[in-house]
């Protein structure tokens, strides 16, 4: 079957399926890159959708910008509390269970247990520690870019998004360097369902989950007895907030950060990258004027979405889009489908890098679980991009992305490219 075969075949499926028999959850979609067709006629025809049937259990599905909005700023009625099923559509990977593991932190939290828990490790984020935080990650940066073959193809996604959001990470935690790859394993472990080409069971998870609980204690260990360091592990040990947490709750906590500190910028990463590569037109006018940097920072993270949803569990009866949500229902914010509402945004489908208003996005989340990390997220990219214009012509796309398996993390297994210096 041809491309344009295969994207016609979706596109017939996604409108003469009964509104009632659509499962927007259901990973291949995502990794086969067509879940847009399926929102796009949930947004038209029923943006507040109920799904009765999934591997998940039945949720509702909310897909319109303003909507989405509603939810993620009403905590008092739909919790992300992790005992009542916490942030992602499948129960498992964050409540005991088929899981078998519990992973208790702080935007599985409501107030005021939240609030004290994302107070403890936000200092990382101000202003003050960000501008510190320049001058090493340029560094880096420059230092993996001048690595790098230029006209010789290789895979952007190990080479560059990988190896430089994974050493942020060990130097946002002081993790010891040489062992920085096995937060990128752990990250991507944390999310992974059994059958994703991460994991092959839930057994597998917990277990690898153990020897990141392991090793995390450890460094617990050494720095609770030291003076205050400007470290995440520091923070998190010397906080009253957080010291005398139990280690599920330190676990939970770590994963948070591992996972919230790799996965958006990593895959806006090789967003970017493809997103260029499919619009001349928009690298042109990067290339005329680098200052639209500035603006497609937020552009890329609209257009990749890194995190395609969060969930909520309401916690009483609510009204919404002429729907009864119940007590007790799964609501599921498609934040993927709110980034492609044209009621809320001009050309939504467009990659477009100097909009006049580019942080109108959904994806770093609205309300008390507004993601901590978004400034040093919108920092990496916007290095990245200054270095790359003063290096190469143009980053050529020579095949197809592999994208991942998987309904909340909107990634990239591979992306083969070549530089033109």
């Amino acid at each position: 079957m041809t491309a344009l075969a295969s994207t016609t075949a979706v596109a017939t499926e996604a409108e003469s399926l009964a509104l009632d028999r659509i499962d927007v959850s259901r990973a291949e979609l995502f990794e086969r890159n067509v879940e847009g067709d399926y929102f796009a006629r949930l947004r038209r025809e029923d943006p507040v959708h109920y799904c009765a049937e999934s591997a998940y259990g039945p949720y509702w599905s909310i897909t319109t910008y303003k909507d989405i909005m509603a939810v993620d700023t009403n905590h008092q009625v739909f919790s992300s509390d992790a005992g009542l099923g916490g942030i992602l559509i499948d129960d498992n990977i964050q409540k005991s269970g088929g899981g078998g593991i519990d992973l208790p932190n702080f935007i599985g939290m409501d107030p005021p247990q939240h609030d004290e828990q994302r107070k403890a490790v936000s200092p990382i984020v101000a202003p003050a520690n960000l501008a510190k935080l320049e001058g090493t990650i340029r560094e880096r940066v420059g230092r993996v870019l001048d690595g790098l073959p230029v006209g010789k193809e290789f895979d952007w996604v190990p080479e560059v998004s990988i190896e430089l959001t994974t050493q942020m990470l060990a130097t946002l935690f002081d993790f010891p360097f040489e062992d920085r790859r096995k937060l990128t394993r752990w990250s991507d472990v944390t999310v992974a369902e059994p059958g994703s080409g991460i994991i092959d069971s839930w057994e597998q998870r917990n277990n690898e989950l153990m020897d990141c609980a392991n090793y995390f204690q450890r460094l617990w260990n050494e720095r609770v007895n030291t003076d205050p360091g400007s470290d995440l592990i520091s923070m998190l040990a010397h906080s009253p907030a957080t010291r005398n947490m139990t280690a599920e709750n330190y676990l939970g906590n770590v994963v948070l950060l591992i996972v919230g500190g790799n996965d958006t910028t990593r895959n806006s990463m090789t967003g970017g990258v493809l997103a260029l590569h499919q619009n001349p037109a928009e690298f042109a006018k990067l290339k005329a004027n680098p200052a639209l940097i500035d603006s497609m920072v937020p552009e890329i993270i609209r257009w990749q979405t890194p995190l395609a949803h969060m969930r909520r569990t309401a916690v009483a009866d609510a009204e919404l889009g002429g729907k009864t949500i119940k007590k007790g229902d799964k609501v599921v914010m498609w934040y993927v489908s709110g980034n492609r509402d044209d009621t809320a945004i001009d050309r939504p489908d467009e990659f477009i890098i100097d909009r006049e208003r580019p942080r109108q996005h959904l994806s770093f989340g609205f309300g008390i679980h507004r993601c901590v990390g978004n400034r040093l997220a919108e920092m990496q990219l916007k290095i990245l991009w200054e270095e790359i214009l003063k290096r190469f012509s143009r980053i050529e796309v020579t095949g197809e992305p592999v994208r991942v398996r998987s309904n909340f993390v909107r990634g990239y297994a591979s992306l083969p490219v070549k530089l033109h210096g």
